[in-house]
């Protein structure tokens, strides 16, 4: 009898746990089949999140990054939760409304990452109004067939409404308390899910997070909606911040500049170019790693190659852009500071207080100016420039722009600076010291006007001898047809105008006591994968070489980020053979021109944020607006918490840190300066 009392109890235990079972397995079921409109939502959504961080993050960590996931995740719940407020025939146009704007979030990114290899920030809206001026190059250079991929979530929201819609799934009757009763439920499940996220949070999480530099880093841990939603949070701040955090600014500011010198440091180059004419040229998009090619054996940029062989070649260095690009370049080279977190100076902070080297030269007495054929309000260059100290600006209204002689965004180069000579020779004779800017435009994403750059074909021409005696040309495309082909033909163009226009400068003697500078605004932003064929060209099948060929040259994300440098020259007519002739491989960034080039003329700006390269030397450290730095040692990528050692000596943990903790600071002051307006002593705070 107690064996058989025993074995109906686990027989009705294991019935029970099975209908159970079934019973939670109906309710799975169930949930799922009443609630399929809000869970395919959260999948298209969250789906749509991660095709973001593959295309953009090459890493497994960030393709299946679980706190991105669970972030993305509880962002869709909350946002989904709040569809049972509405009847089960509304339902469908909120979610949908929600899936669209949660799509167009990803797709916005996807493009902007492809140009500015960072993040969408809310704070560019600002620059739309620029988008017109060059709208070609975004079309042609920047938007994918990726980018449409993130369409496919909203056409299977659609779809799986369309289905249901025919099972009369809208037709179901839901009393008031119960939306509500579910309402709260799906809250519930999104702030437990928020509580677990939220215990896996580091304080390096929350430290990034809050400075928004390394924006990166906070998709990979936050995932993009989270992100989206604190960039909207530390866009406004500088607003606020100009109210309420003026007192800490300035005591930062205070503390970083204690130790600095009221009087500069001097070397053997001080005063060198003191009373000297200046010509600088802001040379759109050229990179230093064109200079070392040839095609059939004539060389890209012949003309840069010859001043730098003549002049004082700077082969390490880097530009410092952000989304500002060209005109961050002018930020940090007048001002020796970074572009700002959030928006660009040149549009967001042209109203603040600079130490810039135009003022300073003409305390000096020096009348300075800028010429660039384009519109003077791109970039909202007509009011910068007063900012900056320009006494004269030459805008496209005092050019004569034709279609004949348009190439690109505006005028070309050969024919900007065949009309700049008669103002310049105007200038001279008015003033017995100047300094002036000239900014280069045909070199220009998207380098699409090949017809217009000349001949200049980036193939590969052999002669081939026959058995019989007979020779052949044969041809292999190799760059032909590609960004990275069209761009070296544009520059191969600017460069033919640069020379032209040395020609030119010296047959009016405008060379004569003149100091001829030089740099590459930022890199040309392009492809990687074409990169890859440049160095991995496969003729005989015109491919790319396989990765297990011994000739195969590995261009990964670190060879691309250092492929980045582009060209700073200073030149003088009288130079080659002095002790100025010479190439300085030390790494340099933008910041570090003015500091350099102002103990060679003359001025200081205790303020600055770069060096006088040739006080630092080895020991110099360019940090980029995105957290990454780079010094002679190492290139160090905050996103990755990942380095590539430059040198064969020993990487310290504490180096790295020093380092990492020198750039963020460096990033804050600088930030602080230009939005609280730190250099203007006639206001304690600026009040907007």
């Amino acid at each position: 009898m107690k064996w058989i009392k025993f074995n109906a109890k686990k027989l009705f235990k294991k019935l029970s746990n099975k209908v159970s079972r079934i019973k939670k397995e109906h309710l799975i079921k169930e949930y799922f089949k009443n609630n399929v409109l809000l869970i395919t939502f959260l999948i298209t959504v969250v789906l749509n999140s991660t095709i973001l961080r593959f295309f953009c993050m090459h890493s497994i960590e960030n393709y299946i990054s679980v706190k991105a996931i669970l972030a993305d995740l509880i962002i869709a719940l909350f946002i989904g939760s709040f569809a049972y407020l509405f009847k089960p025939k509304n339902r469908f146009t909120y979610l949908f409304i929600c899936n669209i704007f949660l799509t167009a979030i990803c797709m916005i990114n996807s493009v902007y990452y492809t140009f500015y290899t960072s993040f969408a920030s809310v704070s560019m809206l600002s620059l739309t109004q620029y988008i017109g001026d060059v709208g070609d190059a975004v079309v042609e250079n920047v938007i994918q067939l990726k980018d449409l991929i993130y369409v496919l979530g909203p056409l299977i929201f659609i779809y799986v409404h369309i289905r249901i819609k025919k099972k009369n799934y809208y037709k179901k009757v839901e009393l008031k308390a119960e939306r509500k009763k579910k309402t709260l439920k799906t809250l519930g499940a999104s702030g437990v899910l928020l509580i677990i996220f939220l215990l896996t949070m580091t304080s390096l999480d929350v430290s990034r997070f809050m400075k928004q530099w390394n924006k990166e880093y906070v998709v990979m841990r936050f995932g993009i909606y989270v992100y989206q939603i604190n960039d909207v949070f530390t866009s406004i701040q500088p607003k606020i911040n100009s109210m309420f955090g003026y007192d800490q600014a300035k005591k930062s500011f205070d503390d970083y500049f204690a130790e600095v010198s009221d009087t500069p440091q001097t070397n053997e180059y001080t005063n060198i170019f003191a009373g000297k004419n200046v010509i600088l040229i802001h040379g759109e998009s050229m990179m230093t790693n064109a200079m070392s090619l040839s095609f059939n054996g004539v060389e890209v940029t012949p003309n840069l190659n010859r001043i730098a062989r003549e002049g004082m070649f700077f082969s390490n260095f880097y530009s410092q852009v952000s989304v500002g690009t060209s005109s961050d370049t002018e930020l940090t080279y007048n001002t020796s500071l970074m572009p700002t977190k959030s928006g660009t100076a040149f549009v967001s902070y042209a109203d603040r207080t600079f130490i810039t080297t135009p003022q300073m030269l003409k305390e000096q007495g020096y009348f300075t100016y800028v010429m660039h054929a384009n519109n003077a309000d791109f970039w909202n260059r007509r009011n910068m420039y007063k900012s900056i100290g320009y006494d004269k600006f030459y805008s496209k209204v005092d050019f004569e722009v034709t279609k004949e002689n348009t190439i690109g965004l505006g005028l070309s180069d050969k024919e900007f600076f065949t009309q700049s000579i008669p103002y310049l020779k105007e200038i001279n004779e008015k003033n017995d010291k100047w300094y002036g800017v000239y900014i280069m435009l045909t070199n220009h994403t998207p380098f699409s006007e090949t017809e217009k750059y000349g001949e200049y074909p980036v193939d590969i021409k052999e002669t081939i001898t026959h058995e019989n005696g007979t020779t052949e040309e044969v041809v292999y495309p190799y760059m032909e047809g590609t960004k990275l082909g069209n761009y070296f033909k544009s520059l191969h163009y600017a460069d033919q105008a640069l020379g032209e226009f040395l020609a030119k400068l010296d047959e009016e003697g405008l060379l004569e006591d003149t100091v001829f500078i030089l740099y590459g605004d930022h890199d040309a932003r392009l492809p990687r994968r074409d990169y890859n064929r440049l160095y991995n060209y496969d003729k005989e099948n015109n491919d790319i070489l396989d990765e297990d060929d011994p000739n195969y040259k590995e261009y990964d994300s670190y060879q691309y980020e250092l492929g980045r440098k582009v060209p700073f020259i200073i030149w003088t007519k009288d130079m080659k053979g002095t002790k100025l002739n010479q190439q300085i491989t030390n790494v340099m960034g933008m910041y570090d021109v003015q500091p350099t080039i102002g103990n060679m003329f003359g001025f200081y700006n205790k303020y600055a944020l770069g060096h006088d390269i040739f006080n630092t030397k080895e020991n110099n450290i360019v940090v980029f607006p995105n957290g990454n730095w780079v010094t002679n040692k190492l290139y160090y990528n905050s996103q990755k918490e990942a380095y590539l050692s430059l040198t064969e000596g020993e990487i310290t943990e504490e180096e790295i840190s020093k380092n990492s903790g020198y750039t963020n600071k460096l990033l804050d002051v600088s930030n602080n300066i230009i939005v609280f307006n730190l250099f203007n002593d006639d206001n304690e705070e600026i009040v907007e």
